[in-house]
């Protein structure tokens, strides 16, 4: 067996061990199967892999078949090619799968913050320092300790000294929210408490008192508190510098995905294509090959990274292609019905449907019984006309899908997102737009409604401001004309004056 292989090297993982990988906890025969693909590099058949099972002595190899055709093994990473299952290296499930089972390498962090140790804790029988008493309300004033024990800690933090009221105030109000000490608090004090209002409005510490020590007492125990909190919830200077390094990573795994070569794909018919057509995403162009000239393709799609299509293996495998370590894009629908109520009715997902529900396109897609027609009867330039448009189509639910990491679903009452497979969780899209104009106070430029014009994509394009008191985490986009904006209706975003169109 090699040291490495296609599907190791996409992720960046040593070549894992099926044996060391059966003792995760999160094992199971799914999972496991990702991990023989992964150990292998290559496609593989469920006998084979049952085989590689008794090998590692997890299961003789007829009940590991068995328990590999029953847990569903041609879902997402994993894709099935005939007899063949394949693994699809550039999914995001595959991470996920690879963290769970350990196979991932440790992540190199910043290093521990080494905390300065905090020092004893108060003594009841020596005074309070101001430093001791912000510590005890790191985190506020604890509710139940009651005006007088406030006003006695603070009295005892600035050396038992006199002081005005409106002072004690200040210094409790600088550190917490709480509003139970008031300045005439002392006349509700019984006679003979540890602290005292004198005739010139001045309040007095009684250090001798046994209220005193008590307050001491509370306030050691809310400081031992605290800093047993602080344990528990780890350092945040340690915490702010690892989410800074994963946005940077994340910005860093944007920045790649967006500077990768596009293409949408759409050949018809499917199985042995007369006919191709290619968009490209980023050039914003349209190649259409027909008869001899089909046998180029192959060529044309080498210089893209990343190649969508609906069928997108099935449809490369026709056109003699191997995309290789290409990231492929699946466009066929990502579910394949939806419930609609609780007695079973269930709505069949079709791609005209989300193209419908998603880009507001009446008629995505010509009729194959049409296309065949034109085939037969030599009418190329309706053919050729009517290919385009499908693509055309699929190129609108691509770019929609980018700008959401979604696409629409629309029929009857309901309206809802249903993630998009194509979309890498770290590609850019409409909230990171908006998160970006509302941290810059920027405007966005929108286009809404149906899929943008092939010719001018951004001829009905329109000016969007971030809603002024919205959460950060809900921006709502508001028009010029002042009313807001249904995010879903979006179909491209770029922020005002930039130059790149979508997110």
């Amino acid at each position: 067996m090699t040291t490495t292989n296609p599907y190791c090297e996409a992720l960046g993982i040593p070549v894992p061990r099926l044996e060391s990988a059966a003792s995760a906890a999160d094992a199971n025969w799914y999972s496991l199967l990702i991990v023989v693909l992964l150990e292998r590099g290559e496609p593989i058949t469920l006998a084979e892999a049952a085989q590689r099972f008794e090998s590692a002595g997890i299961a003789p190899a007829a009940e590991a078949l068995a328990s590999l055709k029953r847990c569903k093994p041609g879902r997402p990473p994993i894709y099935r090619e005939g007899d063949r299952y394949a693994l699809d290296p550039h999914d995001d499930e595959v991470d996920f799968w690879a963290f769970r089972l350990g196979l991932t390498p440790p992540k190199e962090h910043p290093p521990e913050v080494v905390r300065p140790d905090p020092g004893p804790l108060p003594s009841p029988y020596e005074p309070l320092s101001v430093a001791a008493l912000e510590e005890a309300w790191r985190e506020g004033v604890p509710t139940s300790w009651s005006a007088l024990r406030v006003a006695i800690c603070v009295l005892d933090a600035h050396g038992g000294r006199p002081m005005r009221p409106e002072d004690v105030l200040a210094f409790v109000g600088a550190r917490s929210r709480w509003r139970a000490l008031r300045a005439d608090s002392a006349k509700y004090w019984r006679q003979g408490a540890a602290v005292r209002a004198r005739e010139d409005g001045l309040w007095e510490l009684d250090r001798g008192h046994d209220a005193v020590r008590s307050a001491r007492v509370a306030a050691a125990l809310r400081i031992a508190m605290v800093r047993r909190w602080a344990a528990m919830r780890g350092d945040p200077a340690l915490i702010e510098a690892r989410e800074k390094q994963y946005e940077r990573e994340r910005a860093e795994r944007a920045e790649r995905l967006a500077g990768m070569r596009r293409v949408v794909v759409h050949a018809f018919p499917a199985r042995e294509p007369a006919a191709v057509v290619l968009v490209d995403v980023e050039r914003h162009g349209i190649t259409t090959l027909t008869g001899t000239a089909v046998a180029s393709a192959g060529a044309r799609l080498a210089g893209y990274d990343i190649i969508a299509a609906v069928g997108v293996r099935a449809l490369l495998r026709a056109l003699g292609f191997d995309p290789g370590a290409r990231i492929l894009a699946e466009l066929g629908p990502p579910q394949k019905t939806k419930q609609l109520n609780r007695w079973g009715r269930t709505l069949k997902i079709t791609l005209r449907l989300l193209v419908q529900g998603s880009c507001g396109i009446g008629r995505p897609f010509g009729e194959e019984a049409v296309l065949h027609r034109y085939l037969r009867e030599g009418k190329d330039t309706k053919f050729r006309r009517r290919l385009e448009a499908d693509a055309k189509s699929l190129f609108a639910l691509y770019q929609y899908g980018r700008v959401h990491g979604a696409v629409r679903l629309r029929w009857g009452f309901l309206d809802e997102m249903i993630p998009a497979p194509w979309v890498h969780r770290d590609e850019r899209k409409l909230y990171d737009l908006v998160k970006r104009a509302r941290e810059g106070g920027r405007a966005l430029e929108v286009v809404t409604g149906s899929a943008p014009g092939w010719a001018d994509p951004w001829a009905r394009a329109r000016r969007a401001h971030v809603a002024v008191g919205e959460a950060a985490w809900r921006p709502r986009l508001v028009g010029e004309d002042g009313f807001p904006i249904d995010g879903a209706d979006i179909q491209l975003a770029r922020l005002a004056g930039a130059d790149r169109a979508g997110p």
